[in-house]
């Protein structure tokens, strides 16, 4: 008889376990349930509508550092599936990635459409059924007949549907994306599976009435910013937002300390210093030789640092310097405040922003319950994990997608083969 594949989720992952396992045994009857009216959205929407489908980062001990939580288990995945796979798979089927500076790598035809219709297209030629608004509500594991040993022995699954459908499935792979409520894991762990519970990542910082908001649109190509009192500490461009802050740095700060700031109920104290390449000291001692070296001009008009215009004068106005003040003139005690200012500026920070397009969750699946090489349960046989429902994340520049290419891979590699 032919053997089935239900995929629930489609998504990327969902998606590429789906077509990856049609690929591999085109004797399987595969079916991906969606349980929204909508596929492939964080696809759709990534990137800007772009669409950063993986990162040139060619090392794997390298490549798990940009992930909070998963590190261990990616190590091993990616040595089955990694960046190199990921671009040779879109390149068979013509479409070139082109890398950015900053290493994110997106489809020459700088739309996100062209992976859309890709995945798509791949699926028709494989005669994969797409279910829409299918949410599925139970899986029920079918024991064998006449089969008295108790642990992976069955005969396949039924899953049952909230608007009153069910299926019966031998193989299913769970790639329906992360949850943000405990609650939406119920179930699953009705399976046997636990899981860490779900906790915002890769959001941005409220400072509410705070000056430095009305500096919106400015970015600070290079900060350190540390959250007071932890060990968390990132460098990158910091972009100061209607709000607060956001960009690269704040991102990934809030990434590796998600499970910290959500304990904190994101209230919390961060120092900020401005020019990361020297200490509060170090700015001292640049700020008294430039008041030799520049003694006769105006400190508002010479800006050493090399910082935007309208960020130094917020630093003075901050300091109460006045911008008409001769560097010779400048009181050391105010020049010494404007040291600490640069060097380590503190802000209260209270509440985040999360955007859909880059809202992930840090939490799923424990992944000693999984098996790293073919993502299969250690639990249940025959059942599949792919994607973010798996307590695996990283932060932005393309490398969640890579571990959905790379999780629904390995899925399809293994169901494939039985």
């Amino acid at each position: 008889m032919q053997k089935k594949l239900i995929v629930i989720g489609g998504g990327a992952a969902g998606f590429f376990c789906a077509i990856n396992a049609a690929l591999k045994n085109p004797k399987l009857d595969v079916t991906i349930m969606e349980k929204t009216s909508k596929l492939l959205s964080k696809v759709r929407v990534s990137g800007g509508g772009r669409c950063n489908v993986t990162h040139a980062c060619f090392s794997i001990a390298e490549m798990i550092k940009k992930y909070p939580r998963g590190e261990k288990f990616l190590k091993q995945s990616f040595h089955h599936f990694f960046t190199t796979d990921t671009i040779n798979w879109f390149e068979k089927r013509s479409i070139k990635l082109k890398t950015e500076d900053d290493g994110r790598m997106f489809p020459e035809s700088n739309t996100s459409e062209t992976i859309i219709d890709c995945l798509l297209q791949q699926a028709n030629r494989s005669d994969i059924k797409i279910l829409m608004n299918s949410e599925v509500s139970e899986i029920e594991k079918l024991q064998k007949q006449n089969e008295n040993e108790k642990n992976s022995h069955h005969d396949g699954f039924r899953l049952k549907c909230k608007n009153g459908a069910e299926f019966n499935a031998d193989f299913i792979c769970i790639a329906c994306g992360g949850y943000n409520k405990t609650e939406q894991f119920n179930w699953l762990a009705k399976l046997g599976h636990s899981f860490e519970s779900p906790v915002p990542s890769l959001f941005t910082f409220n400072i509410p009435q705070n000056p430095i908001v009305e500096l919106m649109g400015i970015t600070l190509k290079d900060v350190v910013v540390k959250i007071n009192g932890t060990k968390h500490k990132k460098e990158g461009p910091l972009l100061i937002t209607h709000w607060g802050f956001s960009g690269p740095a704040i991102l990934k700060l809030s990434a590796f300390a998600a499970k910290d700031l959500a304990e904190l109920k994101y209230d919390f104290y961060i120092s900020v210093n401005w020019l990361p390449l020297l200490n509060e000291s170090l700015v001292l001692e640049k700020l008294k030789l430039y008041r030799n070296e520049l003694a006769s001009q105006k400190i508002s008009n010479r800006n050493p640092f090399e910082l935007p215009q309208r960020f130094w004068k917020y630093h003075l106005q901050l300091c109460g310097i006045n911008e008409y003040t001769r560097w010779a003139d400048l009181p050391a005690k105010l020049q010494n405040l404007l040291a600490i200012q640069l060097g380590s500026q503190q802000f209260h920070v209270k509440g985040k922003t999360t955007f859909k397009e880059e809202f992930v969750t840090a939490g799923g699946i424990k992944l000693n319950e999984v098996n790293a090489v073919t993502m299969e349960s250690r639990i249940i046989s025959q059942l599949f994990f792919a994607g973010e429902i798996l307590d695996v994340d990283g932060i932005t520049g393309g490398f969640n997608f890579q571990h959905a290419w790379t999780s629904g891979w390995l899925a399809a590699n293994k169901i494939a083969s039985f």
